[in-house]
């Protein structure tokens, strides 16, 4: 078995990776659901297509999938609404992603290419790493 610098297995590793890739669109979904709230008072299915920019018929199914992983409620025509797993799932993916455009940006990175670059980052870095790039960027804007 093959392993990295950190002595961490390769399996280990992709093991971990599509573990987080599963993660990644339910996390995407309650926070841009959660934004949507918070912009609009509601979220429509509508809305949250255009938002995430996929088909209509793309966020149907994937609503529905989170419904039945107990992170949203909906029936027809009505607003997505998020449980309780569901706003804490939203709360934590928002803090991640707000570490690591913060990280971008206190690393030089100009602020709209680390809001861009940050979409999909947040999803694959650990605690410590989150730990790390939080307190880096909290001594450099000191």
């Amino acid at each position: 078995m093959a392993t990295n610098k950190a002595g961490t297995s390769q399996d280990n590793v992709f093991h971990k990776t599509r573990r987080d890739h599963s993660n990644e669109i339910a996390e995407d979904y309650v926070e841009a659901i959660a934004q949507l709230h918070s912009e609009d008072g509601a979220c429509r299915v509508t809305r949250l297509a255009r938002r995430l920019g996929v088909s209509h018929v793309t966020a149907n199914r994937t609503v529905a999938r989170l419904v039945s992983r107990g992170l949203v409620t909906t029936s027809p025509y009505q607003p997505i609404e998020l449980t309780d797993s569901g706003r804490r799932l939203a709360r934590t993916a928002k803090a991640r992603h707000e570490i690591v455009i913060d990280f971008l940006i206190s690393i030089g990175v100009p602020a709209e290419i680390a809001t861009a670059d940050s979409e999909g980052i947040e999803h694959h870095c650990s605690p410590e790493t989150l730990k790390a790039m939080k307190h880096f960027s909290n001594t450099r804007n000191h």
